[in-house]
């Protein structure tokens, strides 16, 4: 009974984390940009703090040197993986039925090599939520499902009537999967750099982030899990020039249909002022000689196995653990050695109730984290 329930609490948070994803990857007209101008997270952990500054550009490696160079009336496509570097179409861009909807933000900025997104944004695409009439809307078509349904791709028009200039373009997803509880809604979110050229002179109303989006928000405080007769996007309505739709019940269109990637996995060179962005952050390589980046190829469509570990720290210098298929779970316990495999089947068996990607539990004495890890053959 004890290995039944950490195999659950395993299997759960395992699917729960690998469910995970980052926007990664930009394309421009079907022509591949790769990741020269993204602004990488520093992992696939979604945000859940929206009065936290992360909110605008996510925790991510830092500006970047490059900016994709886009014409206003162009159609960019932002990518989404679970994994850093997986361009395939073997998995889910983002899994775990994780649903909710996806947009895509610009903001106006003197340099975008150089810009915190402090500034104000304005909505331009928001694919959102339609009824299919089948019970729970955990069954409706999602932006995040049409998003599966293209290998991750999505397609965003850049505005024809915004000015020249840089712009950070914030592309996101807000998963509902856990939002009926109080900052239960995920969110993941990318800055891509770009310079815009041609375009008008058109001045968008603008919010800013944090504030932007409140918790209590109907669009991101909502039990999907049960039947929903509307959905009230959260955050500002899409400019004028933009594009707001339903999802497509089924299928891929546009260029997101047809969009084959041709660049390897490389990473950013990250942007040092005055130094024409010498220096080069690489959290999987060690890092190249100033003024290069760094190139690998591309992973399989299926990411490694993953395990499962349960860290704790007390006071106490014993340990007790226990195992199962996908993962181990090991707690140092201040209990005598005949009670301590019980107290450590008693804390697994808490993480099949929270349910969460993260789970993270804080008591006085102890604090519990999930982490992923390499392939359970590399943990000595």
């Amino acid at each position: 009974m004890k290995t039944t329930f950490f195999t659950i609490a395993a299997a759960l948070a395992v699917r729960e984390v690998a469910a995970h994803a980052t926007f990664q990857d930009l394309w421009v007209n079907g022509v591949d940009q790769g990741q020269q101008c993204v602004r990488l997270p520093q992992s696939n952990s979604p945000l859940q703090d929206v009065t936290s500054n992360n909110i605008r550009c996510n925790a991510n490696i830092g500006a970047v040197s490059g900016r994709c160079a886009v014409a206003a009336g162009d159609t960019v496509s932002i990518e989404m993986h679970q994994q850093g570097g997986d361009r395939g179409c073997g998995s889910e861009a983002i899994g775990g039925a994780h649903y909710g909807p996806v947009h895509a933000y610009l903001s106006k900025v003197s340099d975008a090599r150089t810009a915190d997104g402090s500034s104000g944004f304005f909505k331009i695409f928001a694919n959102t939520w339609a009824p299919a009439k089948a019970g729970a809307a955990d069954n409706d078509y999602w932006g995040t499902k049409e998003l599966n349904n293209c290998c991750g791709k999505m397609d965003v028009t850049i505005p024809s009537d915004i000015p020249a200039g840089d712009y950070l373009l914030r592309a996101e997803v807000i998963a509902l999967h856990v939002a009926s509880g109080l900052n239960g809604a995920q969110f993941y979110v990318s800055c891509y750099q770009i310079t815009v050229s041609g375009g008008g002179s058109a001045s968008p109303a603008l919010v800013t982030f944090p504030g932007a989006y409140k918790n209590t928000d109907p669009g991101t405080y909502i039990d999907i899990h049960n039947s929903i007769s509307t959905y009230i996007d959260p955050g500002p309505t899409v400019y004028a020039g933009g594009v707001s739709r339903a999802p497509l019940a089924s299928g891929c269109t546009g260029y997101a249909a047809k969009e084959t990637p041709t660049k390897s996995v490389v990473q950013p060179t990250v942007y040092t002022p005055g130094q024409g962005g010498a220096s080069t952050t690489s959290a999987a390589a060690s890092t190249p000689a100033a003024g290069t980046t760094t190139t690998t190829t591309g992973r399989t469509s299926t990411p490694p196995p993953t395990t499962l570990r349960t860290t704790t720290t007390t006071t106490s210098s014993k340990a007790a653990s226990t195992s199962a298929a996908g993962g181990s779970c090991s707690v140092a316990n201040p209990a005598p050695p005949a009670q301590a495999a019980d107290t450590t089947t008693s804390v697994c068996k808490s993480l099949a109730k929270v349910g969460l990607d993260r789970i993270e539990r804080r008591t006085a004495a102890q604090t519990l984290s999930v982490e992923t890890m390499a392939p359970a053959a590399s943990l000595k």
